[in-house]
């Protein structure tokens, strides 16, 4: 008998709360900000603010990004990401299509235009390992 795949699970999940009157300038450039909901108040201007209720694990390239109704797969992940959102629901994503961060706090995806989000809207990672079933211990 033959195993199914797993279906991804969600090793970060979010809800934006708030979005800065200056998110869409930097969406015009490939960059998406986000932080979390204890942010100090000089970012909130440019950044998307969540409230997260899952907070396992920062991303890592293969990954789907989901936001809102938008997805993403990672490319590539710089050394202090995680940390950065474990511990301040920060992250920096760059829609620059490179296969190495540049900055040790970025998070590239293919280059394409990233969704303006709302408050309500899901941020979530997601991460499938391709393994079957039978094969997970």
């Amino acid at each position: 008998m033959t195993g199914t795949t797993a279906p991804p699970r969600a090793v970060y999940d979010s809800t934006v709360t708030a979005v800065g009157e200056q998110v869409q300038a930097f969406l015009d450039h490939g960059l998406l900000i986000f932080f979390g909901d204890e942010s100090p108040a000089e970012l909130h201007d440019m950044s998307v603010r969540h409230t997260a209720v899952v907070a396992e694990e920062g991303p890592r390239p293969g990954d789907t990004i989901v936001l809102g109704d938008h997805r993403v797969e990672v490319l590539a992940v710089g050394s202090v990401v995680a940390d950065n959102l474990l511990q301040l629901g920060h992250l920096d994503l760059k829609a620059n299509g490179k296969t190495e961060a540049k900055l040790p706090g970025d998070v590239t995806v293919a280059k394409q235009d990233l969704p303006l989000l709302s408050p309500g809207d899901a941020f979530r990672i997601l991460r499938g390992d391709g393994r079957t079933t039978e094969e997970r211990p």
